[in-house]
């Protein structure tokens, strides 16, 4: 057999390495860890099954990005009616970490990111943490790319007022780069 009459690549082995991204994106989207672990199993058993609808020429991320979200955003319209119980309230009560600077400004940070809607907080973590461009992000939101340029505007400038930040201000000295990347993304990538 030659180099040539190689098999190509099957997608279904380059799901795995996808996890770790999916499930980041999808506790953004859903707050909840164990919900968001659930989301990603339901992203990869219905990307698994529907890979024949895949294009080996397109980009694997971006197609699970939006099966994820396609599949949130469905689940949410199902479960509009319903009262959830936050699971592990109570449990979280019963310790607490040493409150220092850099984790106090991530509690703060948190908390912002939280009262943003579920599209600010999905655009960006896309284009911010993900690293996705505007136009990637854009066909897995199926929005135009203005759209997405004007919401991670939107949700930056409002996180800013959340925080209570002055223009330029440091929010993040001492936390990770991919929290700092939400907010302090080069302002040509929302342009």
């Amino acid at each position: 057999m030659t180099a040539a009459a190689v098999a190509p690549e099957d997608p279904r082995d380059r799901l795995p390495a996808a996890i770790p991204r999916l499930r980041a994106f999808a506790i953004s989207l859903t707050r909840d860890v164990t919900h968001a672990d659930d989301l990603v199993q339901d992203t990869i058993l219905k990307a698994w099954s529907n890979m024949d609808k895949f294009d080996p020429g397109s980009n694997l991320d971006a197609w699970l990005f939006t099966i994820l979200r396609n599949t949130f955003y469905s689940g949410l319209r199902k479960t509009r009616r319903e009262v959830q119980d936050s699971d592990g309230a109570f449990a979280a009560t019963l310790s607490e970490r040493p409150a220092h600077d850099s984790r106090l400004a991530l509690k703060d940070f948190q908390r912002a990111f939280d009262q943003l809607s579920p599209e600010h907080r999905e655009v960006l973590i896309l284009i911010g943490a993900s690293g996705f461009s505007c136009e990637e992000a854009a066909g897995m939101m199926g929005v135009a790319v203005g759209t997405v340029k004007s919401r991670a505007s939107r949700a930056r400038r409002r996180l800013t007022e959340l925080l209570h930040l002055a223009d330029g201000e440091d929010m993040f000295s001492g936390t990770d780069g991919a929290t700092q990347a939400v907010v302090l993304r080069a302002s040509t990538a929302a342009r």
